[in-house]
């Protein structure tokens, strides 16, 4: 029995239907309710479910209107949706990524990587103007450490070469002399000339930076990533110090008995909740992000003034949800009203992951270590045909899989990290929809481009046809949920649903062997799924292959 296409319920137009409305009233109604409605040129079928009305659409006309607009739209297909018309086209402003050099880059950076990415990539889907912002842990007392590190470890060979891995290995090295009063000495003195400006320490620092930045835009090209601007704390310790001076000024910074400049952010000013924003020694707190509240206040200002965004995107792990609130509260404190369009998109953490070699230190590691699982899973597979460039595939593919496993549930939850799940060829998993997309892909190959102007849409009335058309159909709803919450995971099982759905067409409907107008039908029924499964999988920072 076929499943209709839209369905009204009854207890939402009905005045004063209470909840102790009676099941069977409501079932009655429904029934009275489909009696008296006409069927007509668009609508074939009108019938009574269980305290609903449904409808059924005219299956050729479903079929025309479907396949026309995916034509049509191509990559613009369900973004230009009367959905959005109402939807003002914006500014937005996405800081995210954001690692620390010469630290590691954990799993919690590439989560923010991938998610950036996505929200960015929606936002510009959208028609939205979108300034990605990769804002870098590159200024603090580390650096005193690093430096001092540099001089008695460092190779400039190797610091051209593998720059992030090199300079971590140094503070590694550094750092176990950390507690030695001597080196403690010569970091301070090292990090007091970069604050002073001193022009040898300076061009020290800008070469450890401009080398990092090099090799990660290099690493994130891998990924698909890209950044319109690399920032830094380093670019706001003066203006930080001015934040905390128009603080004062407005008599929001307050001293505690030790010296400590804290923001009472409190509902009640009762003190109960305060912001800290400086040390006992006038600094900023720079330590940490979460203690770097003024550095944090003088990056959106100044963002403010050069950019005028409407919207103001952070995207980090939800332990820095507080540092967050409390931004936003003293910004609002300061008076500026734009705060109200800051936002915090949090994510929870990954348990697990590691690669052959043990700890992820590098995102480099990660890279390397989803392309050779997937290489070694491909060349065991014995349908695995001649293909033009394995290895990138492989990568491909296996970026899919680490995406999807990522989204998948709500980003706010946590999750165990597994390859083996992650890289299965069954299931709802990336390497499914990528395995899915080139067969549909192939089947294009091998039977030419199907044309949309000659095409007999009376020969897409069966089920499996039915299902892939209605599924299509629904593609804006779910951009307009996750544009709504800024989550992925709504895209990511519809895209699911809708390989399941072709993989089932696929054996059901043959396009070899069949009538020529029945095989051009489905080789365009085929086209529009395949189409809407790369469009899809580009929004959530997947690289759709062609060959598997």
């Amino acid at each position: 029995r076929h499943v209709a296409d839209f369905q009204l319920s009854i207890a939402s137009v009905i005045e004063n239907s209470s909840s102790d409305c009676l099941a069977q009233d409501l079932h009655l109604q429904a029934q009275h309710l489909a009696e008296r409605l006409k069927c007509d040129s668009v609508v074939s079928e009108i019938s009574a479910g269980p305290g609903t009305v449904n409808f059924t659409i005219n299956r050729e006309l479903l079929a025309k209107t479907v396949l026309q607009q995916v034509w049509k739209d191509g990559s613009e297909y369900g973004v230009k949706s009367e959905l959005f018309s109402t939807v003002p086209r914006q500014k937005a402003v996405i800081e995210f990524s954001s690692p620390n050099i010469a630290k590691k880059f954990h799993i919690g950076h590439l989560r923010s990587t991938i998610v950036g990415n996505f929200i960015a990539n929606l936002k510009v889907a959208l028609g939205h103007e979108v300034v990605r912002i990769n804002y870098l842990g590159d200024w603090g007392m580390q650096f005193g450490l690093l430096g001092v590190g540099f001089q008695s470890f460092g190779s400039k060979e190797k610091l051209k070469s593998s720059p992030l891995q090199h300079l971590f290995e140094v503070y590694v090295q550094i750092n176990k002399a950390a507690e030695d009063e001597n080196t403690k000495k010569l970091a301070k003195d090292f990090f007091r000339k970069l604050e002073e400006h001193d022009e040898q320490t300076l061009s020290i620092w800008k070469q450890f930076r401009d080398l990092s930045i090099e090799e990660y835009i290099r690493i994130y090209k891998r990924l698909g990533v890209h950044f319109d601007e690399y920032s830094g704390e380093s670019f706001y310790q003066e203006k930080a110090q001015e934040v905390l001076k128009m603080l004062e000024d407005k008599g929001l910074l307050q001293k505690t008995i030790k010296g400590t400049g804290i923001v009472d952010v409190s509902e009640k000013k009762d003190l109960s909740t305060v912001s800290t924003v400086m040390r006992s020694d006038g600094t900023s707190l720079y330590i940490t992000r979460q203690a770097s509240p003024s550095v944090d206040l003088a990056a959106a200002i100044d963002r403010m003034n050069k950019h005028s965004w409407d919207t103001m995107i952070y995207v980090t792990d939800k332990s820095q949800s507080n540092h967050f609130q409390h931004l936003f509260q003293i910004l609002k404190l300061m008076g500026y009203d734009w705060a109200e369009r800051c936002q915090h998109v949090s994510f929870g953490l990954v348990q697990g992951m590691k690669t052959r070699r043990g700890e992820v230190l590098f995102l480099e590691d990660v890279l390397n270590e989803v392309c050779s699982r997937m290489l070694q899973n491909m060349t065991s597979t014995k349908t695995t045909k001649e293909i033009q460039d394995p290895v990138e595939t492989a990568e491909k593919v296996g970026l899919a899989a680490l995406i999807i496993q990522d989204f998948r549930g709500l980003l706010s939850s946590d999750y165990q990290f597994s390859w083996d799940r992650a890289l299965q060829s069954r299931g709802d998993t990336g390497v499914f929809l990528q395995y899915t997309h080139a067969r549909l892909h192939s089947l294009e190959q091998m039977h030419g481009n199907a044309e949309l102007t000659d095409v007999n849409v009376a020969c897409l009335q069966e089920p499996d046809a039915i299902s892939i058309l209605q599924h299509l159909l629904r593609y804006d709803e779910v951009l307009y949920k996750s544009s709504q919450d800024l989550q992925p995971k709504h895209i990511v099982s519809y895209l699911l649903t809708l390989s399941h759905l072709a993989a089932v067409a696929h054996k059901t409907l043959p396009v070899k062997g069949s009538a020529s107008d029945v095989a051009q039908a489905r080789l365009c029924l085929f086209h529009a799924a395949r189409s809407v499964l790369a469009n899809g999988m580009k929004l959530l920072g997947i690289t759709p292959v062609t060959q598997m």
